[in-house]
C-alpha cells in the first residue's frame, strides 16, 4: 500500500460521507504523510514516509533534528 506510515504501519481509514439527507457515499481519510530522513542503526541516512503525528513524536524524543 502506497499511503502507509513506514514506522507505525498506520494506513488510511475508510467510512461514509453523510449529507443532510443522510445519503451515504464512501470516502477515505488519508494520512498526512511526510518524507523524513532518519539515521538508522548502521549510521546511514534513510528516507522514509511517516505521518505528521509520528514526526512530532520523533522530534519530541530527539530521534531526528
Amino acid at each position: 500500500m502506497a499511503r502507509k506510515d513506514d514506522l507505525t504501519g498506520k494506513g488510511p481509514l475508510s467510512g461514509n460521507s453523510r449529507s443532510h439527507a443522510l445519503n451515504a457515499n464512501k470516502r477515505k481519510w488519508n494520512l498526512n504523510l511526510q518524507k523524513v530522513t532518519i539515521i538508522n542503526e548502521n549510521g546511514t541516512p534513510e528516507r522514509i514516509k511517516v505521518s505528521a503525528k509520528t514526526l512530532r513524536t520523533l522530534r519530541k524524543n530527539e530521534k531526528i533534528a
